[in-house]
Order: C-alpha cells, then sequence, then structure tokens
C-alpha cells in the first residue's frame, strides 16, 4: 500500500512538472518582444488583433471561460474602469476559447463593451504561452504599447485587482 502511495505520488509530480514545462513562462511572449500577431473573430463577427490597435496601449487579456465567477468579475472591474483606460489611450481585448457566441450571450448578460475574441482552434492561447494543459486560457495579461511591443505581462492574475494593478502600470510606462 504505501509503495503505491509513492508511485502514484512520484506518477503526480511528474505529470505536474511536464505540465509545467510544456506551459511555463518561459514559453510566454516578454517584455521588450514585439507582440504576436493574430487576427480572431470578436462577439460581434469582426475580425480582430493586436496589429489592428495600432497607436493605442492594449490591454491584451487571456481568461478561461465566459459566465464563470473569476472571470465574471475581471470583466467586470475592466468595464468598470473602461473609462480610465481610454483617458490613456488604451484598448481592452480579450481572449479565450469560448465560442463567438458565448461571447456575445456574456457581453449581453454582463454590459459588457469591449471586445471578446474567440480562440476556438487555441492556436492564439498556445502563442502566448497561455495555454492549460486542459486547452482553457491561462489568466494571464500583456500590456501593448502603441507600437506594438510587449511593456508587461501578468501572469496567474487575481482578477479581483488585475485592472487596478493594469492601471497603474499603464500609468507608470506612459510617464517613463
Amino acid at each position: 500500500m504505501r509503495l503505491f502511495s509513492l508511485t502514484r505520488i512520484a506518477a503526480s509530480l511528474a505529470f505536474t512538472l511536464a505540465a509545467a514545462v510544456a506551459f511555463s513562462p518561459a514559453d510566454t511572449p516578454q517584455a521588450g518582444q514585439s507582440a504576436p500577431n493574430f487576427t480572431l473573430p470578436s462577439q460581434d463577427g469582426t475580425q480582430l488583433g493586436p496589429q489592428d490597435f495600432r497607436g493605442k496601449w492594449v490591454v491584451l487579456y487571456f481568461y478561461p471561460k465566459d459566465n464563470t465567477p473569476g472571470c465574471t468579475v475581471e470583466a467586470h472591474n475592466f468595464q468598470h474602469d473602461l473609462s480610465k483606460y481610454e483617458q490613456v489611450n488604451a484598448v481592452i481585448v480579450g481572449v479565450s476559447v469560448d465560442s463567438t457566441d458565448s461571447h456575445k450571450d456574456f457581453c449581453a448578460k454582463q454590459g459588457l463593451t469591449f471586445k471578446l475574441l474567440s480562440d476556438t482552434d487555441k492556436k492564439v492561447v498556445e502563442e502566448y504561452g497561455s495555454r492549460r494543459e486542459n486547452g482553457m486560457a491561462l489568466r494571464n495579461t500583456f500590456l501593448i504599447d502603441p507600437k506594438g511591443k510587449i511593456v508587461k505581462v501578468w501572469t496567474g492574475v487575481n482578477p479581483a485587482h488585475h485592472s487596478e494593478e493594469v492601471l497603474a502600470a499603464l500609468a507608470e510606462v506612459q510617464h517613463q
């Protein structure tokens, strides 16, 4: 019995380490790099990516799933602070692996007016090092400057306070 338990623990640790390596922060684009370009459909059917917002600061945030508690809190906080982002020439863009119909429902239900992009093929979440082993997106955010360069990266964010963190970082980088 004891040997079986140790074997299970070792196997579990090996799986956890393999997952950590497969989806490690080393695979995540870092500050100083150009933001990878992509095009995905939004909740209103338009095709968008970071390149469509050149000249503006882009808060590109990845989140696990529409209409779940943490994702709803994070989206509400971004929506609540949207006018503050607009004042500093910034846009909010969310990405998950949910469908455009799910995004449309989430936006209508929660009163969201910023763009949510659908990555059902999971290519963009992978490219941004933000894919969980179960295929859903990790809760990561990239602050992209008006020229398309990543200036700040957050991984494993706390959705309750994240919008405040992003606004503080925006104020800091804009005054450098």
